[in-house]
């Protein structure tokens, strides 16, 4: 569920990331250098404005909102022992809202209400219902009005960035490669194998007769497929593995140690195209077809080519958002007061 307190408190974290998510690690990595030295300490009591920026207050309700945010989103308060580095970044993120904020007032970035509306439309989608929705404005003291002009400044700062940094953002296929050449540790593949399954599931503390049940039945499809039956077919009607059963039993592509010892031990183990004797294991009996293996190596260029490109270009967006963060505190006049 997206909390509403994101939309505005996380937006530095969003314009870089689109995934928009955010946690205590990257809040801390906002205050702490590549060479780390200890943050400066917080006062365990807060004062009411925390920094100005450019004369504008950032306020103790701003910040502990912030952290409130942070916290719901990452389901853990902040550790005591992490305290300072998270709650200097966190600070370090409102100073960039701030100015961010404030270069989109004094550039005037128009947003069309559409634009708001749609926003608006997908925030509600991640509510189950609209009385939700109502409820969750409520619980954060917040208006519709005022999730509505969080939102427009949301867009407009996203607007803006977009605007200044994103043509210095691409990735030619030239700096794809040097990448790829250098870092050749990132794109190996571990042995791989393709299998299908018919599972007849059992509870690990059934007792004997039911254990038994469910053999007989397994051993009963198992002789369906060694007479010539469709694995597919019976995958379908009879596996109880929910994930893979409509699709006729196929896991898909997975390396060692995914699946459970003994179910692992065989995939790896069978031929392309060799269907196995039951296999049992904690969630019943198996039957197993292997499809097709991949042995361990190099992943290609061209197959990882997209990841990748789209790797930089998050990088790439993040030292440029950086410099033009830093750009406004250069000319601006940012005043840390804790």
């Amino acid at each position: 569920m997206v909390q509403l307190a994101l939309v505005v408190l996380l937006v530095l974290a969003c314009a870089c990331n689109r995934s928009g998510s955010t946690t205590l690690a990257d809040a801390a990595s906002a205050a702490t250098p590549a060479v780390a030295e200890p943050p400066k300490p917080v006062p365990a009591v807060l004062p009411d404005v925390l920094a100005r920026v450019n004369g504008e207050n950032i306020t103790k309700a701003e910040f502990e909102e912030a952290i409130g945010a942070l916290e719901q989103r990452n389901q853990a308060p902040v550790p005591p022992d992490q305290r300072d580095a998270v709650y200097r970044g966190v600070l370090d993120q409102l100073v960039g809202l701030k100015l961010l904020s404030q270069e989109v007032a004094a550039k005037k970035v128009v947003v069309p209400d559409a634009d708001v509306d749609a926003q608006m439309a997908q925030i509600r989608q991640q509510f189950p219902s609209e009385d939700v929705f109502n409820q969750a404005l409520k619980a954060q003291n917040k208006t519709l009005e005022i999730v509505k002009a969080d939102a427009r400044r949301s867009i407009a700062i996203t607007k803006m960035l977009e605007a200044a940094i994103e043509a210095k953002v691409a990735v030619s296929p030239e700096q794809a490669k040097k990448f790829y050449d250098e870092n050749p540790d990132q794109f190996k593949r571990p042995e791989q194998v393709r299998a299908s399954h018919i599972l007849i599931g059992t509870q690990e503390n059934a007792d004997v007769a039911t254990k038994a049940a469910a053999k007989r039945k397994a051993e009963g499809l198992l002789k369906q497929l060694k007479a010539g039956g469709d694995f597919a077919a019976l995958a379908k009607e009879n596996s109880q593995d929910p994930g893979s059963a409509v699709n006729g039993g196929d896991l898909g592509l997975f390396s060692r140690g995914q699946m459970v010892g003994p179910f692992d031990q065989v995939a790896f183990t069978l031929a392309p195209g060799a269907t196995s004797d039951l296999v049992e294991t904690q969630f019943g009996y198996h039957i197993i077809r292997v499809m097709e293996k991949k042995e361990a190596g190099a992943v290609a260029l061209d197959e990882v080519r997209p990841q990748l490109e789209q790797f930089l270009q998050n990088q790439n967006r993040q030292r440029e958002m950086t410099s033009y963060i830093a750009a406004l505190k250069a000319k601006g006049k940012v005043e840390v007061l804790i």
